[in-house]
């Protein structure tokens, strides 16, 4: 990280920000966010983060940051950038992260909060056997080998379909159709093989979680009814990613890159933003190997819906119908019109959202025909506060991208001081939320307060145009990682 002075921001709108191009900087930073939402200068370098990433080799148009954004590794979390591929534009493994397509699904349920409400404890105490989480081993699917490994890599929830683990909605109503087309299996590291075997269909720890939840409130009648959602429903939802495996294959290629940069004329100001250009063979290596994380992450939260699809299916009789997945941590070759121009990008999205317009040829069949109605974008709140369903609009900035959740305002560190694990749950229970926790450490850790007001993110976000509010969930019942 360079040590600058924190870049200085000019309020251009009440919702949009910006950090003028100075120095190495290749474009300007534009910040999306409210002022209350603003990283603290004092211990939060997201802003310099930002401005780092605008030095990257092929960048274009502006180095952007979501409401949520908070400092990361070498790319802020809720930060996006494309670079030209064509002129020499870079792909970073720390714009994508290392959780490689973390991200959310979200079932709606036929079946209204007043009759599940008897079953709850019942339905958290199945899910709470029936989800591994917690750190290691662990899994919903124990493959019987490598070989079985690399078709999950390859085919994602294609494969876990396919092999009878769920429907063909869950693939229409999952990003890129439940598989990424060029993942290189054969190109992973045995380690990263080693850790992805035992772990297809589990939580992990931190942020993850699988909830129960109600429509608190519905914002758009029309797009909610496009989804399947309406109030008093219970819903669940799933956040998780792509665990060991999708780790090691971004510690791999940061190590990777490191050594490559050099061979190519390219320096960094931060160590953490090793680039190659996309059009290199380290490049190309690195986007297939994250293809088959991200397909690896897709299967693993199929896995997961389909265990909690059961204990609905067993318990109060009600099925579970996916209303879409969607990754936050990826980088995407796609095709954007950058002044006036069209160009292929690749666009890293890290700790933020694809939030596709209305008629969008990537949308599922059955809402691209919907007028007005974008595709679903998920934004889990902290654990014990909202959730919400927003949709993609018309002209949406940043590259057609939002927020992907609230934002960490304490490090976890800070939150295990603030609380006790079982004084949390006390707190929650008293609100109507059972919890199911790995460990009382995991659960002080995912404490609400160590994050930002997750309205307020949502608010941002619609004020500045980059997406708008459908629904608003609320947490009856959470099983934490």
């Amino acid at each position: 990280m360079t040590q600058a002075s924190t870049p200085a921001l000019v309020q251009e709108t009440p919702y949009r920000y910006r950090i003028e191009a100075t120095g190495r900087m290749r474009v300007p930073g534009v910040v999306f966010a409210s002022p209350g939402l603003l990283p603290d200068v004092g211990g939060d370098q997201a802003l310099q983060q930002v401005a780092d990433v605008a030095t990257l080799p092929g960048i274009v148009d502006a180095s952007y940051a979501m409401p949520d954004v908070h400092w990361g590794y070498g790319f802020p979390i809720g930060g996006v950038a494309a670079t030209d591929i064509a002129e020499g534009g870079v792909v970073s493994p720390g714009g994508v992260g290392f959780d490689i397509s973390c991200g959310v699904r979200l079932y709606a349920a036929d079946l209204d909060l007043a009759t599940f409400a008897p079953r709850k404890e019942a339905v958290l105490d199945a899910l709470g056997r029936s989800t591994p989480r917690g750190m290691g081993k662990g899994a919903v699917w124990e493959l019987s080998g490598a070989g079985q490994l690399a078709k999950v890599l390859a085919s994602g929830a294609k494969y876990a379909v396919e092999q009878g683990h769920g429907v063909q909605r869950d693939l229409d109503r999952c990003e890129d159709f439940g598989a990424v087309d060029d993942a290189n299996p054969s190109g992973l590291s045995e380690r990263a093989v080693k850790r992805g075997l035992h772990q297809l269909g589990s939580l992990g720890s931190g942020n993850h979680f699988l909830e129960v939840q109600v429509v608190d409130a519905v914002r758009d009648q029309a797009a909610a009814e496009a989804y399947g959602l309406r109030a008093g429903q219970v819903c669940v939802m799933i956040h998780c990613g792509s665990r060991g495996l999708g780790h090691q294959i971004c510690t791999d290629h940061v190590r990777a890159m490191e050594q490559a940069m050099a061979a190519f004329g390219i320096t960094v100001p931060d160590r953490q933003l090793a680039c190659v250009p996309v059009d290199s063979g380290p490049g190309r290596a690195y986007l297939q190997a994250m293809a088959a994380a991200a397909n690896y992450a897709r299967a693993n939260r199929q896995l997961l819906g389909q265990a909690a699809r059961g204990v609905f299916e067993r318990l109060t009789g009600a099925g579970l119908d996916l209303v879409y997945d969607i990754s936050h941590n990826l980088a995407k070759v796609e095709t954007h019109t950058v002044a006036g121009r069209s160009r292929r990008l690749c666009v890293h999205r890290k700790g933020a959202t694809r939030a596709l317009p209305p008629g969008h040829p990537d949308l599922p069949a059955d809402l691209r025909e919907v007028s007005g109605v974008g595709q679903p974008v998920l934004i889990p709140g902290s654990m014990g506060t909202a959730s919400y369903v927003l949709t993609g609009v018309p002209g949406g900035p940043a590259f057609a991208s939002t927020c992907h959740g609230a934002g960490r305002t304490l490090s976890r560190h800070q939150a295990v001081r603030s609380v006790r694990g079982q004084e949390l749950r006390q707190q929650l229970e008293s609100r109507g939320i059972s919890v199911r926790g790995a460990s009382w450490r995991g659960l002080a850790e995912e404490m609400p307060e160590a994050y930002k007001d997750i309205d307020a993110v949502v608010e941002a976000a619609e004020g500045a145009g980059l997406a708008r509010a459908v629904a608003r969930l609320v947490p009856v019942g959470v099983v934490k990682g």
